[in-house]
């Protein structure tokens, strides 16, 4: 039972999928195919069941994984720690994820001026793969405005901020204060899609007022809400950083009438997780920036 198998097995099981996994892995799919054979041979149970040409992790591959996410998740940690080590501290680089980058544009451009050495990169990521990333240790932190269900993760609060309504510049809810849930029934409404905080939010404020909503555009490019909604295409909830931060003037914004509308950003680690010096600095610097923005976009 090698590295590269059990690699090659934790691509396979995330994308369920042969030939995803081979394009992922850039080898041939064959050999994928006989890789996993020989260490469901070795193991001595399936770890998968075959539908056709999907496969699905089963009940032995669910907590084999869960073991090599482990033990990989070991191994890189160590491979950063020596790999810093050597640097002396100096330098490095921090991988982060979110599941907008629009937040994150602010801190990047401090934190980079602030320490030029440190090499940062970005993903962007659903709430559910957040997890997994921090599990594999393929992101060192998460920008999360919805919990995170997972087991030894650790989360600080960044931002508590309102949620506004967005409306074309010309409609009649622009500049309103106080709208409530139930006003927007019938409106046609721009929306991320399912498991985006911003659905997630919509999706309660909606259920709890009794409506249904008209959604007319689901996407996945949260950035591009608020061009969709100064063109007209209808409403949509955005967070006050883009009120402060962002293209204000090209939309109408309202107020709404419930306290639920606020989003809390939250910085995520794994608990157990080797924390370099250039993470250490990253998140420290996170937590001082947005302690600075935070009297701007709170309501």
């Amino acid at each position: 039972m090698d590295l590269l198998s059990l690699r090659c097995f934790q691509v396979v099981a995330r994308c369920e999928h042969i030939s995803r996994a081979a394009d992922e892995l850039r080898t041939a799919q064959p050999s994928v195919s006989r890789t996993i054979a020989r260490l469901e041979a070795e193991v001595g149970v399936r770890l998968f069941d075959r539908r056709g040409r999907r496969i699905h992790l089963n009940r032995h591959g669910e907590a084999f994984l869960r073991r090599v996410d482990r033990a990989l998740a070991e191994l890189e940690d160590g491979r950063r720690e020596l790999a810093d080590a050597a640097r002396g501290g100096e330098g490095g680089g921090v991988t982060v994820a979110s599941e907008t980058l629009l937040t994150l544009t602010g801190l990047l451009v401090a934190f980079r001026a602030a320490h030029p050495g440190v090499d940062v990169r970005l993903r962007q990521s659903s709430a559910e793969s957040m997890v997994r990333q921090l599990r594999t240790r393929e992101v060192d932190f998460c920008f999360a405005s919805q919990p995170l269900a997972g087991p030894a993760l650790l989360s600080v609060v960044l931002l508590t901020e309102e949620v506004l309504l967005a409306v074309p510049r010309a409609h009649r809810l622009a500049g309103r204060e106080g709208v409530a849930v139930a006003d927007l029934a019938g409106e046609p409404f721009v929306t991320p899609g399912r498991g985006h905080w911003q659905r997630v939010l919509s999706d309660r404020l909606f259920a709890r007022a009794g409506v249904r909503p008209t959604i007319v555009c689901e996407g996945d490019e949260p950035g591009a809400v608020l061009d969709l909604v100064a063109a007209g295409l209808g409403v949509a909830l955005v967070p006050a950083i883009a009120r402060a931060f962002g293209t204000r003037d090209i939309v109408g914004w309202a107020r709404l009438d419930s306290a639920d509308a606020r989003r809390e950003l939250s910085l995520v680690r794994a608990e157990d997780a080797y924390e370099s010096p250039a993470a250490r600095a990253f998140a420290d610097f996170a937590v001082r920036h947005f302690r600075a923005v935070q009297p701007r976009v709170a309501a």
